[in-house]
């Protein structure tokens, strides 16, 4: 299950069907099934370094605590290499875990 949540703004339009392509990427990334909920949000963000927009990923395994990966940036604006780089910390610790 993917849970999206957004901040109003310019590109509250795009902001679902981006969520939603970015959900479905981090479970493919991560190998994840439907038990475990993503969950892709663009929060407001105070350091200029981000662009007024910080997008976090939750990721909700059953069984085990929530972890985040925190992009500094827009959602939309968000590519494949740097949501793979923000989750990989996640992955490792999925890899370890079922090893």
């Amino acid at each position: 299950m993917a849970r999206l949540f957004f901040r109003r703004g310019a590109s509250a339009e795009s902001a679902p069907d981006a969520a939603r392509e970015l959900a479905a990427k981090a479970r493919a990334i991560l190998g994840v099934g439907e038990d475990t909920t993503i969950s892709i949000s663009e929060i407001a963000c105070g350091d200029p370094a981000c662009g007024g927009a910080e997008t976090v990923v939750l990721v909700m395994r059953p069984g085990r605590r929530t972890e985040a990966a925190k992009l500094m940036k827009p959602l939309a604006t968000v590519t494949d290499a740097e949501l793979a780089d923000a989750l990989q910390p996640l992955h490792d610790v999925a890899s370890s875990a079922a090893g």
